[in-house]
C-alpha cells in the first residue's frame, strides 16, 4: 500500500479511538488537537509557528484543491504536528500551485489525516475542550496508544518558543503582499526603527510592519532587555514589537522577566497574540486557558473607541484576565464570548491585541493597528 491513504489510528485523552486514512508523513505523533473554522488558507495555517505542537482539525470539508506554493508560507517550515480533514483533494488546480499538499506535508514531516468525520471531532472539542491526542500509522492497538499518550508531555509542559524562534538576528525588508497582482510591494522608506522579539513571528506580520513605514530587525527569544533599553536611549531603535507564538505563555519565565524591564524603562511596545499575553503576565496578571480557543478567520471583535465591529483572524488557546482593567484600558472585545481582545496600558507607552491584524489567512479589517504603532512611537 502506498503512503497515500494508508490507515492511521487516533486515540484521544477522553478515550475516543478512531481509524482514518493518512496522506502526509508516517509514524507516531503526540500533540494537542484544536479546530480551525477558516474557509481557506490551509498552507498559511500549517506554516504558522503558533500551531507548533498541535493537530489542526479543519471544519472546511474540502482541503488540498489549490495545492501549495512558496509565496504562501508564513515561516520557513510547517510547524503543526498534523492536519485533520474530511476530504483530501489530491488533484489540485491553481495557476500559483507548485505542488500537492500531500507532498508538502511529507517534505515537512507533518501528518495528514483524512476520510474522517471532522464535524464529530469539532463537536467533541466544543463540548469537552481542546485535548491531547496521538496518531499513528504504525500502531493500531488502542491500549498501546493510550499508554504512549499518558507518558508523553502535555503541550503546556513544552517550551515550543525555543524551537520556532530565529537563532540569529536579521533584517526584514519585504513589504506587504499585493493580492491583486501577486507581487510584493516596494518597501517604503522607514520613519522609525523597531526590534521584533521573535516568539514564532509570521512573515506577514513582518511585511505589515515594513509596510507601515518601520525598519524591522528580528531577534531571538533569548534577548536581554538592558541591551534594548540602551539602544532605545541612544535612539538606535524607537520601539519593540512582541510577536505571536505557540504554547502556554506562563512557561516563558525568561521572556516575562525581560519584558517587565522594558515596561519599567518606558520603551514603546506593541504585542500581538502571545505578545499580548506576555505583556499581561509581565504586568502581574496571569493568563488562563480557554475551553477550546479561538482559531479561524471569522471572529467578530468590537473596537471600543469607534464602536465598529471588525471580522478578525485569530489563533490562541490562552487569554488575559478581566481584572487587568486595573492597569489597562480595554480597546477591543470579542463579541462571541466577551473576552478581551485589545489593551492600552496606563503606566507605559504599550498596547496589544489578541487577534491577528495581519490575517493571512483572513480579513484585513484590523491592519490599521500597525499604523497605530508608528503613531505611538512618534508621540
Amino acid at each position: 500500500m502506498s503512503d497515500l491513504k494508508k490507515k492511521i489510528w487516533m486515540y484521544f485523552e477522553n478515550g475516543t479511538f478512531l481509524e482514518a486514512k493518512s496522506f502526509g508523513a508516517q509514524g507516531t505523533v503526540v500533540g494537542e488537537i484544536v479546530f480551525n473554522v477558516s474557509m481557506s488558507g490551509y498552507q498559511e495555517i500549517m506554516s504558522d509557528p503558533s500551531y507548533a505542537g498541535q493537530f489542526v482539525t479543519f471544519t472546511m470539508p474540502e482541503i488540498g484543491n489549490v495545492g501549495v506554493n512558496s509565496q504562501d508560507m508564513e515561516s520557513s517550515a510547517a510547524h503543526a504536528k498534523g492536519m485533520i480533514v474530511r476530504k483530501y483533494q489530491e488533484r489540485y488546480s491553481n495557476f500559483r500551485a507548485e505542488g500537492s499538499l500531500a507532498d508538502f506535508l511529507k517534505e515537512q514531516n507533518v501528518m495528514g489525516i483524512c476520510d474522517i468525520d471532522t464535524r464529530y471531532i469539532t463537536k467533541m472539542l466544543r463540548h469537552e475542550g481542546a485535548m491531547m491526542m496521538i496518531a499513528s500509522t504504525q500502531i493500531s492497538d488502542k491500549e498501546e496508544l493510550k499508554k504512549i499518550l499518558e507518558n508523553s508531555p502535555r503541550i503546556e509542559d513544552v517550551n515550543y518558543i525555543e524551537q520556532v524562534s530565529t537563532k540569529t538576528p536579521y533584517m526584514h525588508t519585504q513589504s506587504v503582499y499585493n493580492d491583486r497582482i501577486f507581487e510584493y510591494n516596494v518597501a517604503p522608506k522607514p520613519e522609525a526603527n523597531i526590534v521584533v522579539l521573535d516568539f514564532g513571528v509570521k512573515t506577514n506580520i513582518l511585511n505589515e510592519l515594513v509596510g507601515a513605514k518601520m525598519g524591522v530587525e528580528v531577534i531571538p527569544n533569548n534577548f536581554r532587555a538592558q541591551t534594548l533599553i540602551d539602544r532605545y536611549n541612544k535612539k538606535e531603535i524607537d520601539g519593540v514589537f512582541l510577536s505571536n507564538g505557540p504554547g502556554d505563555p506562563l512557561v516563558l519565565k525568561h521572556e516575562q522577566e525581560q519584558i517587565k524591564k522594558l515596561i519599567d524603562a518606558k520603551v514603546p511596545m506593541f504585542g500581538i497574540c502571545l505578545g499580548h499575553q506576555l505583556l499581561s503576565i509581565a504586568h502581574g496578571y496571569d493568563t488562563y486557558k480557554l475551553k477550546f480557543g479561538h482559531h479561524g478567520g471569522n471572529q467578530p471583535v468590537k473596537n471600543i473607541k469607534t464602536g465598529l465591529v471588525e471580522i478578525t483572524a485569530q489563533n490562541h488557546n490562552y487569554n488575559v484576565p478581566q481584572n487587568i482593567v486595573e492597569v489597562a484600558d480595554v480597546t477591543h472585545i470579542n463579541l462571541f464570548d466577551n473576552t478581551i481582545e485589545g489593551l492600552r496600558y496606563k503606566d507605559a507607552p504599550v498596547f496589544s491585541v489578541q487577534h491577528h491584524p495581519e490575517a493571512s489567512p483572513g480579513p484585513k479589517e484590523s491592519r490599521y493597528i500597525f499604523n497605530e504603532f508608528l503613531s505611538l512611537i512618534k508621540r
